[in-house]
């Protein structure tokens, strides 16, 4: 067996130093997850050729061979006891900490933390792994977690299985018995499967980033970059100034890369050679031909003999020390950052506030794994426990009571969970009948009309509900969903039609729309996708990754509803500017607008409303208003959001079949758009109007539209 490596404990410490600096101070990726994967591999994989040569000899049974359970248990103690702690501390922290509108993600992840399926949660919901914020989740950083959980078991289980078919084949051709025959079967399928993921993870990066960061198929190639080494270590004879000067180099790359690697949107691509292939590299330096010994004194001792200054530098007390702790110290350094900044309302720590979240974060590791981590490992009885005199073991011992907090909790925490998913997502909202003269909403800041003292409606908590029509009755497009969904609102009996086209941000006035048709009988037709406005953007993007399904959408749609002879269309005509106050009307969208009108067909264009946010960043408005925050506090600045004039009035002056809506002055006063106006809740989530607003908005809506298209309007009765 190869010598205990104790500098691959400091490797582990200096690993987790930069993971939690960097989180906490740089907002950037360090590259030290990337030493984590490898050293996973490493080990892991060298643990199972082992065992795959050694149960070839003749005494090991078939079942010892191919029985998963040993290990697996192994497993389970070694990585389940600080996971559940830190999940149940995560989950009392929330309870006291998050708004009630953020319990219901957090217990979604919390379910998909203790079962190792975070990254792919966090993947199909496109989270940014970014600088920490107040807005960020606490269990975000367990996608590592579940990366490597994902790795030990397929590869345990493809492991033993390998074993067991050499065995059978073993008894028929004798060599693949040994040794150097089972190293170069399995160093060929793990550079195949390595060389497949690192092609995925590059063709990925290119296609969705943001997925392509958590996926595991993308990552895998970093154990298994880790596991070669284990398979194959080079140990010829290097003179000892060069493997210094490899581990020293390799060592400041690994320590570096952080600032000048962009790791969110390089990794896991072949950037990510750098900290893999630079630990890889000081796994190499350190290497020994000696056996293991027996203690680990011995280990150390040889170690001082024979290793470069680097890897002797890294087996020092402290950073082995750190080693020890860096799987707890990995758990709580995030949510305890992440419920400070919500507690303290900011989106950054300062040098002070970081130094005492690691003090507080190291406190924690050493505290669970001294009590949490070392005696549920063992398996048996605690060193904590004493046993009784007659020798035997108490009944309660102090790893039984352990084992038993964690699991309950856990129990209740999952059934809690569960009971308060069911709870919000059974809320109906009912706000059709509101009194206009209690919730005046938008007619309050268009036309002045007094506001009583009374909560808001919907709550905080209920808004996130508050959906259009279509959203419930299925006639939206998702994301990933190539198909024309065509819904029929207003009066469907009519003679005359508009056709609503576009996106969210275009269906959220079906509400309104929906009213007016039946008031002034005419058909409302609808045409709509997730995050796909009507543009001729050839790559549109959708949270920064690029969405060519929606291009091919926009161009069947268009044909379908010129097919389709409605009497108007309804779009969206603005859109805000990405890196600058105010909005514009992109100039893919007037192409859209010219098809319709070359087709004989009028276009209301109706001016997107303010996406909140503040110079802080994009404002979350139900949570921040269930965080304490008010209309104002969790408002905009209306020059911010919005240009004095409506961008699209150009259009409409060159274009007399266009006709340019703007609704602003029901979103935003002179100087501000803000969360709650005339006792309603305007937004739903970070920029889509609540269905209830809408509803208020809805006789200014009819107004502008009858002035350009009179059925459409009042001027029809």
């Amino acid at each position: 067996m190869p010598a205990y490596r104790t500098d691959l404990d400091g490797l582990r410490g200096i690993a987790i130093t930069l993971v939690a600096c960097f989180h906490i101070w740089f907002g950037r990726v360090s590259g030290g997850v990337d030493v984590f994967l490898t050293l996973s591999g490493y080990f892991f994989i060298g643990s199972l050729l082992r065992h795959a040569i050694h149960s070839q000899a003749v005494h090991v049974t078939w079942r010892d061979t191919v029985d998963p359970w040993p290990r697996l248990k192994r497993l389970l103690r070694r990585l389940l006891p600080a996971l559940m702690t830190v999940l149940l501390a995560v989950t009392i922290l929330t309870l006291v900490i998050l708004p009630q509108t953020r319990w219901v993600n957090v217990g979604n992840e919390l379910i998909a933390s203790a079962l190792y399926y975070q990254n792919w949660h966090l993947a199909f919901n496109s989270q940014d792994y970014l600088a920490a914020s107040s807005a960020n989740s606490p269990l975000q950083h367990i996608w590592s977690m579940s990366v490597q959980g994902q790795f030990f078991v397929v590869t345990l289980l493809t492991a033993l299985a390998f074993a067991g078919l050499l065995k059978l084949m073993a008894r028929f051709v004798s060599r693949f018995a040994e040794p150097a025959v089972i190293r170069a079967l399995v160093a060929g399928a793990v550079i195949a499967v390595a060389a497949v993921s690192f092609y995925w993870a590059h063709m990925r990066m290119g296609v969705n980033q943001q997925f392509n960061y958590y996926d595991t198929l993308s990552r895998l190639w970093e154990p298994l970059a880790g596991g070669l080494l284990a398979i194959w270590l080079p140990k010829m004879r290097i003179p000892n100034w060069i493997r210094n000067v490899a581990a020293v180099v390799a060592l400041g790359l690994i320590i570096s890369c952080g600032w000048w690697i962009d790791g969110v949107d390089s990794y896991p691509g072949p950037l990510a050679l750098v900290p893999v292939v630079s630990t890889m590299v000081i796994i190499w330096a350190g290497a020994t031909a000696l056996q293991r010994p027996r203690r680990r004194h011995a280990a150390n001792a040889a170690e001082s003999q024979a290793m470069p200054a680097v890897n002797r530098f890294l087996a020092a007390s402290w950073p082995v020390w750190l080693g020890t702790v860096a799987y707890s110290l990995y758990l709580w350094h995030w949510p305890l950052l992440i419920f400070y900044l919500t507690w303290r309302d900011k989106d950054h720590a300062n040098f002070f506030e970081g130094v005492g979240l690691i003090a507080v974060s190291i406190t924690l590791a050493w505290l669970t794994k001294r009590y949490i981590e070392d005696p549920l490992r063992g398996g048996g009885r605690s060193t904590l426990t004493r046993g009784r005199r007659d020798g035997r073991s108490r009944w309660l011992g102090y790893t039984s009571v352990v084992t038993t907090v964690l699991v309950v909790g856990t129990l209740f925490t999952g059934v809690g969970i569960k009971l308060w998913d069911r709870h919000v997502s059974n809320i109906v909202v009912d706000t059709a009948n509101l009194d206009p003269r209690l919730y005046p909403g938008g007619r309050a800041l268009l036309h002045g009309t007094p506001v009583p003292a009374l909560d808001p409606q919907p709550s905080a908590l209920n808004v996130t509900k508050d959906f259009p029509e279509t959203s419930t009755d299925g006639f939206m497009s998702d994301f990933n969903d190539p198909d024309i969904h065509v819904g029929t609102y207003g009066d469907p009996t009519a003679t005359r039609t508009l056709a609503l086209i576009g996106g969210s941000h275009a269906e959220m006035w079906v509400t309104a729309l929906n009213l007016l048709g039946k008031r002034n009988h005419f058909k409302v037709t609808t045409y709509l996708k997730m995050g796909c406005p009507m543009s001729t953007e050839l790559v549109p993007k959708q949270a920064g990754v690029p969405y060519p399904q929606c291009h091919d959408w926009v161009m069947r749609v268009m044909k379908k509803v010129i097919a389709d002879k409605p009497d108007a269309v309804f779009t969206n005509s603005t859109r805000p500017r990405d890196y600058e106050p105010g909005d514009w009307v992109p100039p893919t969208y007037t192409p859209i607008f010219d098809e319709f009108i070359e087709a004989g067909i009028p276009v209301l264009g109706i001016r997107d409303t303010p996406w909140p946010h503040n110079a802080q960043g994009a404002i979350d408005s139900p949570t921040c208003l269930a965080d304490g925050g008010d209309a104002e506090s969790c408002g905009t600045n209306r020059s911010l959001a919005l240009a004095p004039d409506d961008p699209a009035k150009a259009l409409a002056a060159t274009r007399p079949m266009f006709h340019a809506l703007d609704l602003s002055n029901g979103v935003c006063s002179a100087d501000l758009c803000p969360a709650v106006a005339g006792n309603i809740t305007v937004y739903k989530d970070w920029h889509h109007l609540s269905a209830t607003y809408v509803r208020s908005l809805t006789d200014e809506l009819g107004r502008q539209m009858g002035l350009a298209i009179p059925w459409t309007g009042p001027a029809a009765h």
